[in-house]
């Protein structure tokens, strides 16, 4: 049989395409470290323990594949019915015994892949619709899946931390995270200075006399933007600010 590959040439977007998958496979990784009994503990997000990220993760799977299902057949197949629809499917999803939520993370990440690998070329710039409500491109459904499976395999607090997510992934995490900030006028006076190397950048108020400068590596910064934790960061202030609200 022969093997049947992505259609889409797009160098960039099988770039991308590999990153979320190769994010799947890390997630899956740390999972499968994980016993049943262990599915009860806590995660790294309050009030959910590994088996709420569990069922959000593969969920979430199953939402964006009907965004690329939209894209391809040009029927509208909206991610959820409603937030509250979202919100009471994650706790339903919970109380499904290991093995199901295991299954249901295994399956709806195949489906998921499947429905990006026969996507057609001209496809992918067909706009759908986000659960927030933006229109975008098909293409964007790539990397809403990296950005949630990246992260919440370090929230499933098993080892995993931001070090291990790729540099390609945190910058956009990041500029997605200070462009909400940004927004809201919630990064009036804040200064993010990241140091990789011998080679400085900054983010934020830039023009701000008096800024509060968050200062460290792209992982600890990332880490402490998107409110899980403020190791391995400092700043001038002498204490590490409570980030602004990401989402």
């Amino acid at each position: 049989m022969v093997a049947r590959h992505d259609l889409t040439t797009n160098p960039l977007l099988q770039t991308q395409l590999l990153q979320a998958r190769r994010g799947t496979a890390f997630f899956a990784r740390k999972l499968n470290e994980l016993s049943d009994a262990a599915l009860d503990d806590a995660s790294l997000l309050p009030g959910w323990n590994r088996r709420h990220i569990l069922a959000h993760v593969g969920y979430n799977a199953r939402a964006i594949a009907r965004l690329v299902e939209w894209a391809h057949t040009e029927v509208e197949t909206p991610m959820y019915e409603s937030m509250d629809a979202r919100t009471h499917e994650i706790s339903y999803g919970a109380t499904l015994s290991p093995i199901a939520l295991r299954n249901l993370f295994d399956h709806s990440a195949v489906h998921l892949s499947v429905e990006w690998r026969d996507l057609p070329h001209e496809a992918w710039s067909r706009q759908v619709r986000t659960i927030q409500g933006r229109e975008v491109p098909a293409s964007e459904t790539v990397w809403m899946r990296s950005r949630e499976i990246w992260l919440h395999a370090v929230d499933l607090d098993n080892g995993a931390s931001f070090r291990d997510i790729p540099t390609e992934i945190l910058e956009r995490l990041l500029g997605d995270v200070t462009g909400a900030w940004k927004t809201r006028g919630d990064d009036r006076d804040l200064v993010l200075q990241i140091t990789q190397a011998q080679h400085v950048s900054q983010l934020g108020d830039l023009e701000s006399t008096t800024p509060t400068i968050v200062s460290g590596t792209l992982a600890g910064i990332a880490e402490w933007a998107t409110g899980r934790g403020t190791t391995r960061i400092s700043s001038n202030n002498g204490t590490v600010p409570t980030a602004p609200r990401w989402i």
